[in-house]
């Protein structure tokens, strides 16, 4: 199966995706967080607000990704974990993280970046990694927001960052419960 996923995300990387300046896309994305920390001024609102805006963008994208891929609805969590790093941060990011820490239950799960682009360019100011700014906490929400569309309600978090010094970028995601399908009000 994961080769499965590997190949799906290597193919919409190549031919299903528009590709953006890398450079333009981390560069805007830095004065985005710079204007939050400015309109904020505390390190905790900016944390929501990149999460808030991250869930917004997974929300859309986990129709994108099914649009462009022949991707079917992931059986378990360790189904999505593996469609999440090969196929969502391939088509996205162009980056496969590492899928690791697997909780005894299996409703756990760490990915780890060795490489984060969102990090290309950039240093956090010591004050701001002090006061708990996590550089890159869109990509939480949006991994939150992509789990919500296929009905798994879950608690998304950095564990590391190399923007604070570590090794690599250690996103932690907890599968909460399982949501019902619901129909829409009228389609029934």
């Amino acid at each position: 199966m994961a080769k499965q996923y590997k190949a799906i995300g290597e193919e919409a990387w190549k031919n299903s995706v528009e590709k953006v300046n890398a450079e333009l896309f981390i560069f805007t994305y830095g004065a985005l967080v710079v204007q939050l920390v400015r309109d904020y001024e505390d390190c905790s609102a900016v944390n929501a607000q990149l999460d808030k805006m991250g869930y917004n963008i997974g929300v859309r994208l986990a129709d994108d990704v099914f649009a462009r891929t022949s991707m079917e609805r992931c059986r378990d969590l360790h189904a999505t974990a593996e469609a999440i790093s090969k196929v969502g941060f391939k088509m996205l990011l162009n980056i496969v993280p590492t899928i690791t820490g697997w909780s005894a239950d299996s409703r756990e799960f760490s990915l780890v970046l060795d490489d984060n682009p969102l990090n290309d360019f950039c240093e956090l100011p010591p004050r701001a990694a002090q006061e708990g700014l996590w550089y890159s906490n869109v990509l939480c929400g949006a991994i939150r927001g992509v789990l919500e569309m296929v009905y798994m309600q879950t608690e998304v978090w950095f564990v590391r960052d190399q923007l604070r010094g570590d090794d690599t970028s250690e996103i932690r995601v907890r599968l909460v419960r399982m949501l019902d399908e619901e129909v829409p009000a009228g389609d029934d």
